[in-house]
């Protein structure tokens, strides 16, 4: 059998994202890149049948508060897999998801986005 079919020089392997994942491209629990995770202890007799090098990588650098963004740079995967990832361990109970408050009181007014919005359409484009 060729492996070169498997590989891609410029993406690398191209059946590793659906592995990891079994194939899921979503999880339960919204994790937006804002979100940070803590581990805590978790069984790891039943979790080691399970879980996959990734995982126990998202644990051990999840032993102090870490973003959904940073783990997904120390991962080198893509958001959706480290999405898929952190929905399997919080299922078990090994992270604790943390999300930022959301203040609406802090966002631009409908007028404002609709005024800023004008204000670009009207700035003449150079070519």
């Amino acid at each position: 059998m060729n492996e070169d079919r498997w590989l891609d020089e410029e993406a690398g392997p191209l059946v590793r994202s659906y592995a990891l994942t079994g194939g899921r491209t979503s999880t339960s629990e919204n994790f937006d890149l804002l979100t940070y995770v803590v581990s805590r202890p978790y069984n790891v007799a039943k979790a080691d049948l399970y879980l996959q090098p990734e995982h126990h990588s998202i644990l051990k650098r999840a032993q102090q508060p870490v973003s959904v963004a940073e783990l997904t740079s120390h991962l080198g995967l893509s958001l959706n897999v480290v999405r898929v990832l952190l929905g399997d361990l919080n299922e078990m109970s090994a992270i604790v998801p943390h999300s930022p408050p959301r203040r609406t009181g802090d966002l631009p007014s409908t007028d404002t986005l609709e005024a800023l919005l004008a204000g670009l359409r009207s700035y003449p484009v150079s070519a």
